[in-house]
């Protein structure tokens, strides 16, 4: 049962950091916003860098540092719910 616990969360975060890579990769380059696919992806990347986005004053000089926040605090919650199974 853990090894499938373990399995579920590693990918479940892991998806997560993929998909905010991908955003990242998106804003270098001009792309479709209103494609289904990327309302998908905003609306699930939303929901972790909004949060991190109003609570500090990330950016700087044009550049976001949420994604990086958000990368570090998703591997730091992926660790902590691993280290309890």
């Amino acid at each position: 049962m853990n090894i499938i616990l373990f399995t579920i969360i590693n990918n479940v975060f892991n998806l997560l950091q993929m998909l905010i890579m991908v955003r990242v990769f998106l804003s270098w380059i001009p792309h479709d916003p209103y494609n289904q696919f990327l309302k998908i992806l905003y609306a699930i990347t939303d929901t972790i860098l909004k949060p991190i986005r109003e609570f500090l004053p990330v950016q700087a000089g044009g550049f976001d540092f949420s994604p990086m926040i958000a990368f570090v605090l998703l591997g730091f919650i992926k660790n902590l719910f691993i280290s309890v199974i």
